[in-house]
């Protein structure tokens, strides 16, 4: 299972997402999708954590969405 993050800054970079979602436990994989036409990041990616329980805790303590939010405020609309 991968948890989905949206609404991304198109500066952030995997160790970005990494670092957010290492309070949640090991962070096994993450994708950042990029734009063929761009070559930027897309405002989505896919965060796997080492097991089902770590994912399923981090998204019980983010139903809201406030690891992307917290990026987009850390890089702010740089890039958009």
């Amino acid at each position: 299972m991968s948890i989905y993050v949206g609404n991304l800054s198109y500066e952030v970079k995997e160790d970005d997402l990494r670092q957010v979602f290492a309070e949640y436990g090991t962070v096994k994989n993450v994708q950042l999708p990029i734009d063929r036409e761009t070559g930027r990041v897309r405002g989505f990616g896919f965060v796997e954590m080492e097991s089902d329980a770590q994912e399923e805790a981090a998204i019980r303590k983010d139903p809201l969405g406030q690891a992307s939010s917290l990026l987009k405020k850390v890089f702010g609309s740089i890039g958009k």
